[in-house]
Formats: structure tokens, C-alpha cells, sequence
């Protein structure tokens, strides 16, 4: 299996980058299901805030005052209702994760480092793992091109601030143009608004977006897609 040296510590920098090791894969999941699950409540806002959500909620105050005459069941009623929403906003990203978790997560090793062009990588701060990031290759990329595609950006919160997503980011680049690749190319969606500002900042562009499912497109959250074209190709 191919090895790759990655940053040392830097005495500016309160952390390193390194291989993924067997041994980090409890920390590599912890890290990736909690910036997963930060999503939730960001979504649940989101959802608060489309005009049909708020005519959905007004409309159904008004129709229990109406046919019990009872504000505080109303209310009830729009309490429940509310937590309702809230369970579907938590839904698709509990699923994404549970899918990952028995896809390519389940055996990091086998899926990013028993092949040729593709690695994942761990930030490493206090001996604890606390920023991921991973890459595969895209198996059908444009005529002529040769795509990378980078996965599971995360980096634990309490952590945040020290260019530690960044680094990982840069650390693929790098690997992406020692392995001879056109493109490295990513999907982000319209909630994980740090992370596009990141990927803007470093150089990468969109070029179009879509909608992952019917839940998506009802509560208005494109999947974004974005291409860092390396200046090597």
C-alpha cells in the first residue's frame, strides 16, 4: 500500500496531519457523525424560515381556534407540529450518516487506503484525533479529465479557528497533483454555509447543483457542486 508523508507539526500549528492509522477509526467516526449531526439544527431553522412552512403553521393555529375554540389546544397542536418538523429535519442526515457508516466508513483502510489514488488523512491535536478529510477517485469523470472527489471534510467544533480544515484541504491538493489528477471535485449543500466560504476562499468554483431527494427539494436546500481544477493539468 502506498505511503504518503504528510505535514509535521509546525510550532505555529496546535496540531498535524497524518495517515489515517486502524487505530483512529473510533475517534474518525466520532468526528464525522458529530459535524454531521451539527446539521440538524441548522436545517431545522431553515425550514422555519420558508414562507410554506410559516403558512402551514398559521393555517393550522387558525383551523384548531376555529373548530375547538380552544387557543391553548392550538397551540398544543402547533407544539407538536413543530416537533414533528424537527424529527425531519434530524432524518436525512441520520441516514447519510448510517449509510456511510456501513459503506466506505465502515473500513477506511480497504476503502481509501488499499488503493492506488485515493488517501484519508487525520488531524491530530492532545494525541486525539479531531479533524478528518478523505478522497476517491471518480470513476466516470468527463472525457479527459482525471477527477478526485473529496470526502467528509470535518473538523471537531471546540477546534475550529486554527486553519485546521484548511490544512487538510491543502494536504489533498497535494496529494491530488502528485497523483497526476485534473480536478478535485466535492458536493456541499446550501446549509454547510463555512464550509462553501472555505472551499471559495481556496479556489474552488461551482458548477451546478441539484437536489439529493424530494425532501431536499420540498425544504428548498440544494446540493452544491464544486471543482478546484489544479493548475498543474
Amino acid at each position: 500500500m502506498p505511503r504518503f508523508e504528510t505535514q509535521k507539526k509546525s510550532p505555529m500549528a496546535p496540531y498535524h496531519i497524518r495517515q489515517y492509522q486502524d487505530s483512529d477509526h473510533k475517534s474518525v467516526l466520532d468526528v464525522f457523525t458529530r459535524g454531521m449531526e451539527e446539521h440538524i439544527p441548522t436545517t431545522f431553522r431553515h425550514m422555519l424560515t420558508l414562507p410554506r412552512t410559516l403558512l402551514l403553521l398559521l393555517g393550522m393555529l387558525l383551523a384548531m381556534v376555529l373548530v375547538s375554540g380552544s387557543w391553548l389546544l392550538a397551540i398544543m397542536c402547533i407544539f407538536f407540529l413543530l416537533l414533528l418538523l424537527q424529527l425531519l429535519a434530524r432524518q436525512p442526515w441520520k441516514e447519510y450518516v448510517a449509510k456511510c457508516l456501513h459503506t466506505d466508513m465502515a473500513d477506511i483502510t480497504k476503502s481509501y487506503l488499499n488503493a492506488r489514488g485515493s488517501c484519508f488523512w487525520v488531524a491530530e491535536s492532545g494525541g486525539q484525533v479531531v479533524g478528518i478529510v478523505g478522497c476517491l477517485p471518480v470513476k466516470n469523470p468527463p472525457f479527459g479529465r482525471k477527477q478526485l472527489e473529496l470526502l467528509h471534510l470535518s473538523v471537531s467544533s471546540q477546534h475550529r479557528g486554527q486553519g485546521m480544515a484548511k490544512a487538510l484541504v491543502r494536504t489533498l491538493l497535494q496529494f491530488a497533483r502528485d497523483q497526476g489528477y485534473s480536478d478535485v471535485v466535492l458536493d456541499t449543500s446550501v446549509i454547510q454555509q463555512g464550509a462553501e466560504t472555505l472551499y471559495l476562499s481556496m479556489g474552488f468554483r461551482r458548477t451546478g447543483q441539484y437536489f439529493m431527494s424530494m425532501f431536499w427539494k420540498l425544504v428548498d436546500i440544494p446540493t452544491i457542486q464544486l471543482k478546484y481544477s489544479l493548475p498543474s493539468a
